[in-house]
C-alpha cells in the first residue's frame, strides 16, 4: 500500500469496516493517520456536495433514509438511498431466540413473479457486493444498541439473489467470513424461485449456505401463471436440478410455497406437490399470501393451510406454516417495493 499505508493497516480497516459501531469510516477512533489520509483521498472525493466530511462513506454503502416498525415490534423495515439514487428496502425480523435480516440482492427484480411487488417492479440493476454487505452491516448495527445480535440471514428481499450470482456470493464470503461479520453458512438461506444454471453451479462449487427454492404450482401450467420464469426453466428442469444438488451436497432444501385462496391451496394440490418431492431431502415452508397493490388475490384461510400442511406432512415431508412479520408496514414477504 502506498501513502505511508502498510499491509498490517488492512486488518485495522476490515475491524473499522465490519466491527465498528458506525458505518462512517472518517469517524473510527484509532485509524492510524496515513491509513485515514489514505481512507480519505479515495472516499472524500466521491462524497455528495451535501455531506460534511465527517459524514463521508464509501460509494456502495448505502444510507438509511426512512425506517418503519410494525405495530407489534417485530419487524422493521429500512429504506436505503443507493448512491445512484435508486432505493432498496431490508428487513429485520424478531423470531424466538433469533433476530433475521431479510435483504435484497437487486433493485427491482426481473423474474415477474405476479403476486410479488418486486417482481411487479421489472429489474433496475444488480446490486454490487458491498451494497448487500452493507444491509447486514446496519441490520447489525440496528440491533445493537437494544443487545440483540443478528443470527440468521436470508437473501429474500428485493431481486433473484441467482441472477446476480457473482456479487452475491462474493458478499457471502464476507458476511460469513470469521474475521468478519461472522455469520455462519449454515444460518445463511439462498432463495430462487428457480435460476437452473445457479443451482447447479452452486452445488458443484459446494457453496455451503442453505438453499431455498420457491415453487408454488404443482404442475407446469398452474406455476407458469404464477411465476413466468417457469417458462424458461421449466418444472421439470427445475426438480431435476434439486435432484443435482442434493445428490451432489446431501443437503435439505427448503421449498417455499404461497398460499393463495382458490389457485394453490387444497388438499390435492398438496397431494402433488408432495409427489413431485419425493425421494427429495425436503422442507417446505408455507407463506400465507401477503397483499400487494398489483394482484388481487387472497390470502389462504387458516383451515386451508393447515390442511395442506398436514397433507404435505402424511407424506412424510417435513412442513411448517411461516410466521407472518412486518404485514402492517409492508415488509412481509413478496411485499418490498421501496
Amino acid at each position: 500500500m502506498a501513502d505511508g499505508v502498510r499491509a498490517v493497516h488492512a486488518a485495522t480497516l476490515w475491524r473499522a469496516l465490519y466491527h465498528g459501531p458506525d458505518a462512517d469510516l472518517l469517524a473510527t477512533a484509532g485509524l492510524p493517520p496515513p491509513l485515514r489520509r489514505w481512507v480519505q483521498a479515495r472516499i472524500g472525493d466521491r462524497a455528495a456536495p451535501d455531506r460534511r466530511p465527517a459524514d463521508w462513506r464509501p460509494r456502495d454503502d448505502p444510507r438509511i433514509v426512512a425506517t418503519r416498525a410494525s405495530a407489534d415490534g417485530r419487524a422493521r423495515k429500512f429504506l436505503l438511498r443507493l448512491d445512484d439514487g435508486r432505493a432498496i428496502e431490508t428487513v429485520v425480523m424478531g423470531y424466538p431466540g433469533r433476530m433475521t435480516a431479510c435483504v435484497s440482492t437487486q433493485a427491482g427484480c426481473a423474474m415477474g413473479c405476479v403476486f410479488c411487488a418486486t417482481g411487479q417492479m421489472g429489474l433496475a440493476r444488480h446490486l454490487g457486493p458491498g451494497e448487500i454487505v452493507a444491509q447486514v452491516l446496519h441490520a447489525k448495527r440496528a440491533l445493537a444498541p437494544r443487545g440483540e445480535r443478528l443470527r440468521n440471514l436470508v437473501l429474500m428481499g428485493m431481486g433473484e439473489p441467482l441472477h446476480n450470482y457473482e456479487h452475491v456470493m462474493r458478499a457471502l464470503e464476507i458476511v460469513s467470513d470469521r474475521a468478519g461479520l461472522n455469520i455462519g453458512p449454515r444460518r445463511i438461506t439462498v432463495n430462487t424461485v428457480g435460476v437452473v444454471p445457479g443451482i447447479l453451479r452452486m452445488a458443484r462449487e459446494g457453496r455451503p449456505y442453505n438453499l431455498g427454492v420457491s415453487l408454488h404450482g404443482s404442475t407446469e401450467a398452474e406455476r407458469a401463471a404464477l411465476v413466468p420464469v417457469s417458462q424458461r426453466w421449466p418444472l421439470e428442469a427445475l426438480l431435476a436440478a434439486c435432484r443435482a444438488y442434493s445428490d451432489l451436497t446431501a443437503r435439505t432444501i427448503f421449498f417455499a410455497w404461497t398460499l393463495i385462496d382458490g389457485v394453490n391451496d387444497t388438499p390435492a394440490h398438496a397431494a402433488r406437490l408432495s409427489r413431485l418431492l419425493a425421494g427429495l431431502p425436503a422442507h417446505v415452508n408455507l407463506i400465507r399470501l401477503n397483499a400487494t397493490a398489483g394482484y388481487d388475490g387472497r390470502a389462504s384461510a387458516d383451515a386451508a393451510a393447515d390442511a395442506f400442511r398436514a397433507t404435505v406432512r402424511a407424506a412424510g415431508i417435513p412442513c411448517t406454516i411461516r410466521q407472518r412479520r412486518g404485514i402492517d408496514v409492508a415488509a412481509g414477504c413478496g411485499q418490498l417495493r421501496a
